[in-house]
């Protein structure tokens, strides 16, 4: 005969605090008793060499060109402007640029981090949960019915168009019994998608005047631009941001598992749906200003987490600091890789993300969060 194994005692905590919040402390400990991930350095010392890597990315793109400025120039411009000078000119041209890919570049840096704390999932992006192809969708149809062809026109209908996808992606996921689970969310996602590009591509085929519009707001970029594109958006970036930065603890939470979370105090559902309202604020503005450029908010936050760790209070920022510092390189690169010509930046970070990427998944950089 083989000795019964007698289930493990319940402990009088577990039967006074219950299986959830037992288990909740538990990981709580448990947390707390494993060592520190050890990082390379001073997390706030990498932070701020970040920013320095940042300004010094930022005067190239004001010097780096079709015409190329000394810096000397570059920072005359900015100090002493002179109408009548040529240089100070182009070097104030490109002002709304560098601010453009400052703004685009960090909304989907912050976006792209918290969208995959949110959704548990380690590829999810602003084409996964639909966003690109919502804001997409809602371009071509202001260009087809209204009429629309000013770029501040596309910033409202691509914002419209990025919230409402958001939106159905979400009530879609949220059917069933389990709620809106990760693996939900990229699977109505990628329906959803799939469906709107359908629909785009339907008006595109049968207006060639929509197409030839469309067709430069497409590959995504941050050339052409000047104050009246990058004002408008500002307000709605500067409150998702706020909104995600603050989130940092709330993702952390959720990285644990929903019931650890539940456990540990957090409103699940309403933590998921302010954080996406933040994610859907910063996706639509950028969108809307700079076109669906993508991998900037995919390949930022796992290159982030060698440096910080899993800790989303340190994630976040440096996303916003070092997803800028991704975006003007490949701008810069493409303003002189074909001159006279460009290429756009979506394009080119779409060349130098897509290896990158398979590269980090690769060495494990993007396995579980």
């Amino acid at each position: 005969m083989t000795p019964s194994t007698a289930p493990a005692p319940t402990t009088r905590r577990e039967r006074t605090l219950g299986a959830p919040a037992a288990a909740a402390e538990g990981a709580q400990l448990s947390v707390r008793a494993q060592p520190a991930r050890k990082v390379p350095g001073p997390r706030a010392a990498w932070l701020l060499a970040a920013v320095v890597v940042l300004v010094v990315v930022c005067c190239a793109s004001l010097a780096v060109g079709a015409r190329g400025l000394p810096l000397e120039t570059v920072s005359e411009a900015l100090i002493r402007f002179n109408p009548a000078d040529g240089d100070h000119a182009v070097v104030h041209a490109r002002i709304p640029r560098t601010v453009l890919g400052l703004l685009a570049g960090a909304a989907l840096g912050l976006a792209g981090a918290a969208m995959q704390g949110v959704a548990r999932n380690p590829l999810a992006d602003p084409g996964i949960i639909g966003v690109n192809a919502g804001a997409a969708l809602a371009v071509v149809t202001g260009i087809y019915v209204f009429g629309v062809s000013s770029l501040t026109g596309y910033i409202w209908f691509a914002f419209i168009g990025a919230a409402a996808a958001a939106v159905v992606v979400y009530l879609i996921a949220s059917m069933g019994r389990d709620g809106a689970t990760p693996v939900k969310l990229a699977l109505a996602g990628a329906a959803l998608s799939a469906g709107l590009f359908s629909l785009m591509n339907v008006i595109l085929v049968s207006s060639q005047d929509t197409l030839d519009r469309f067709r430069f707001w497409q590959v995504g970029g941050i050339a052409g631009r000047d104050w009246s594109v990058v004002l408008p958006g500002l307000p709605f970036l500067v409150v998702g941001a706020l909104i995600v930065l603050v989130a940092g603890r709330v993702l952390n939470s959720l990285a644990l598992g929903e019931d650890v979370a539940r456990g540990l105090g957090q409103n699940v559902g309403l933590a998921r749906a302010v954080t996406a309202l933040g994610i859907v604020l910063l996706c639509g503005s950028a969108t809307a200003l700079a076109g669906p450029i993508g991998f900037v908010g995919l390949v930022v936050p796992h290159a982030v987490r060698s440096l910080t760790g899993p800790d989303y209070r340190w994630i976040l920022p440096f996303s916003a600091v070092l997803a800028p510092v991704l975006l003007l390189v490949a701008d810069i690169v493409g303003r002189v890789v074909l001159l006279p010509g460009e290429v756009p930046a979506g394009i080119m970070t779409a060349l130098v993300g897509a290896p990158v990427f398979v590269w980090l998944v690769r060495r494990g950089k993007a396995a579980g969060l």
